[in-house]
């Protein structure tokens, strides 16, 4: 049932019209003006409105406008009983959504409402989409300003429209898949299926089943025919996450697929055309791998058609601002909370880390960083649970400080008894490597290693062996 208002001058069509609409199951409003209509749209949620093309004082064309202005998107119908092609087009020009002359007839009318209200719904179920689109696509979207970064954009760009292999190589958290997904959306399969199959996720006795399906009855479990990543794919693109941990005697037949293009079900032995555009993904050297014989030459030369490197993000350290403004944002609507200023004494700590898990590191400490917030600016101290340097010392380090360096050693198993896992003695050696970083200054270290002077002062002042050579 749908609220329909009604808005005619005349007494007599209104009633006509509120007959035919209740005997259609809405409920009809009446309104004699434009004004009384702007009124009972304001009181009253209203689904549709079918408004005389002629009333005194203001029209139904007025009404459109007015609809526009106050930012109202309800449909309109208009209706009039000079009826001409003059009419109609100016109504449809000026945002009708249908048109109808009098005297209304019921079938005429039944048509036009159900019609009208039919494209309201695909309207705003298209509109939903569009933000569930928007809003998954922001999830995933790639930020970065660094020279690396758009280096990589471009060879996407260029290579994106074609059919060609891509090889994404690059460590653990640099963003393959969102890579991999540029890629696909930028090629002319974009509307096409973009499958991904995680290779050193599935287990042995499924990967074949999961890359080429199977047929019923081809092992135990088998109840029904099953299509596999390839055959989804079809017309598409396909991801192979990881593809060094797949077994060498599936790499002969995926070399296959990417040969001759078609594949058999297990337990199948009919062949059947595919057409896929393949990613492969790495955090390996395959190169390297495939010299050693752990992964096959003729696969590796067939998949490194276009090699991309991923760059780690301390290669990319200029996009790290954007990229923690990016995650904030992302973390602050998600929980729902106003996003607020980072201190820059917060980002000083995160430039200094060496972001060993990449951008899947940096996004989870912005978003731990944003929830412990509670919409407060980010402070240092929020990431410093993360960014502990008594649980990674070397990871704080800065450039030229190393275990090898002049700076202490850390504690041996052998040389005081398992103090290497001993986390107070990670934490003095942590310290030790900070105030020799920074000659000494207590306001650097203290920087350096996520937590306040004072804390710093109260764990020197609890150690008898504080180096006299790091004063104040």
């Amino acid at each position: 049932m749908a609220t329909i208002l009604c808005v005619d001058d005349e007494p007599a069509t209104g009633v006509v019209l509120e007959h035919h609409l209740t005997r259609l199951g809405h409920r009809p409003l009446l309104a004699s003006s434009v004004d009384d209509a702007l009124k009972t749209i304001a009181r009253t949620p209203v689904d549709l409105i079918i408004a005389d093309y002629r009333m005194p004082q203001a029209t139904g064309l007025d009404l459109l406008g007015l609809l526009e202005k106050e930012g109202y998107q309800i449909p309109v119908i208009i209706m009039t009983g000079y009826s001409s092609i003059e009419h109609a087009v100016v109504s449809i020009k000026s945002g009708a959504i249908d048109y109808l002359t009098k005297p209304i007839r019921p079938e005429t009318l039944e048509i036009a409402v159900t019609q009208a209200l039919e494209v309201m719904r695909l309207r705003r179920e298209n509109e939903q989409f569009r933000r569930e689109i928007n809003r998954f696509r922001s999830t995933r979207a790639l930020v970065g300003e660094s020279s690396q970064f758009r280096r990589v954009m471009d060879t996407i760009a260029t290579v994106a429209p074609t059919k060609a292999t891509v090889l994404l190589e690059g460590e653990s958290g640099t963003g393959k898949e969102l890579f991999a997904r540029a890629i696909h959306d930028q090629s002319p399969r974009h509307d096409g299926p973009f499958i991904a199959l995680n290779c050193a996720a599935m287990p042995d006795g499924l990967i074949e089943s999961a890359l080429f399906g199977h047929e019923k009855g081809a092992f135990t479990g088998a109840t029904a025919r099953t299509a596999g990543a390839f055959e989804r794919a079809h017309g598409g693109t396909l991801l192979l996450d990881e593809i060094s941990e797949m077994r060498l005697d599936l790499q002969a037949k995926l070399l296959r697929v990417l040969q001759e293009h078609e594949f058999e079900r297990v337990g199948g032995h009919q062949a059947i055309k595919v057409d896929v555009r393949l990613i492969a993904t790495t955090n390996r050297d395959l190169r390297a791998e495939a010299e050693a014989g752990r992964f096959r030459a003729d696969l590796f030369y067939r998949l490194n058609v276009v090699p991309i490197r991923t760059p780690p993000l301390r290669e990319r350290k200029e996009d790290l601002p954007v990229l923690v403004q990016h995650f904030a944002r992302r973390a602050a609507e998600e929980i729902g909370v106003p996003l607020n200023s980072i201190a820059p004494e917060a980002m000083d700590l995160l430039m200094q880390h060496s972001w060993p898990g990449n951008v899947r590191e940096l996004a989870n400490a912005v978003e731990r960083a944003v929830i412990l917030s509670r919409g407060n600016p980010l402070r240092p101290e929020v990431f410093q649970g993360l960014l502990d340097s008594a649980l990674r010392p070397a990871a704080l380090a800065p450039p030229g400080i190393t275990a090898h360096s002049s700076a202490p050693a850390a504690p041996t198993a052998g040389a005081e008894g398992g103090a290497a896992f001993n986390l107070d003695a990670l934490e003095w050696v942590a310290i030790q490597r900070a105030l020799a970083a920074t000659g000494g200054n207590r306001s650097k270290a203290a920087r350096l290693l996520g937590i306040s002077e004072r804390t710093l002062r109260n764990k020197l002042n609890g150690r008898r062996d504080e180096p006299a050579a790091f004063p104040d």
